[in-house]
């Protein structure tokens, strides 16, 4: 029984590879549009993607051509050639804004950048792009069935920058006083993430490095500048623990306002 259904399979994908040679030689373009089509719906992608790309030059200026492109960016994305895929979504919108698959393609287009972000330690283009398409579809169809998961796509794809910017302020932490003052790097970059992402999850670990980082700051600082510097961390601390009263992180901050309170007269 196993042996005739491994045949029957064989004869089968046999039998599909002859037709999509037939298709892809073929000059009946018709033919090739219908079996694109019937190769997408039996997730043969790569298959066909390869037979819309031609569809789509053949038939411009109608509506096999609208569905062609669209169909073929939805085989690179079913495919998860998110890569490629992009940019055949962003032609479909740019090249039929009033298009009937334009909802789709708008919300697709962000979601495989999505799909495609890199881990935060690399280039985060793809995120940025994500963001910035699915932002975009948002703005455009703001009642679209797809708005939660485009919403959620973005939080993720702002806390993985967030994330990157807290690795760069925690570097520099890292560093110290290697060539330089790095704590008030720390200090610039995790301010900066915290002004352009002030929901993300990593909001509390910014602010208790600025404190760290101030902390260090002060207690390096020559004496002319000690009671100054330590009435920034005391100021730092008080605001941490208005924002965070419950913070893992409160016994440190908590040991860093002790030693800091006795270089301020309060």
């Amino acid at each position: 029984m196993r042996k005739i259904f491994i045949f029957s399979l064989l004869v089968l994908l046999l039998s599909s590879c002859g037709e999509y040679q037939r298709a892809l030689k073929s000059d009946d373009y018709n033919y090739k549009f219908e079996f694109a089509k019937r190769a997408f719906d039996a997730k043969r992608y790569v298959q066909a993607a390869t037979l819309f790309k031609d569809c789509s030059t053949v038939f411009k200026g109608t509506d096999k051509a609208e569905e062609s492109l669209y169909l073929l960016a939805m085989s690179h994305f079913e495919n998860k050639d998110y890569i490629s895929s992009g940019p055949y979504f962003r032609s479909y919108y740019q090249r039929y804004p009033k298009g009937k698959f334009v909802e789709s393609a708008r919300y697709y287009c962000g979601y495989g950048y999505f799909l495609d972000s890199p881990d935060p330690q690399l280039d985060q283009t793809p995120t940025i792009q994500g963001i910035e398409e699915l932002q975009a579809f948002l703005d455009y169809f703001p009642h679209s069935d797809k708005v939660p998961m485009a919403q959620q796509a973005i939080f993720e794809l702002q806390d993985k920058l967030t994330l990157k910017q807290l690795q760069n302020a925690q570097l520099y932490y890292n560093l110290g006083t290697y060539m330089g003052n790095n704590y008030e790097s720390a200090v610039i970059v995790a301010r900066n993430a915290v002004k352009d992402y002030p929901y993300s999850k990593y909001k509390e670990d910014l602010e208790m490095l600025i404190l760290k980082a101030r902390f260090r700051e002060a207690e390096l600082s020559v004496d002319e500048r000690k009671a100054d510097r330590f009435r920034e961390v005391v100021d730092e601390y008080y605001s941490f623990i208005n924002n965070y009263p419950d913070s893992p992180n409160r016994q440190e901050a908590d040991n860093i306002y002790n030693i800091a309170k006795k270089y301020v007269q309060e």
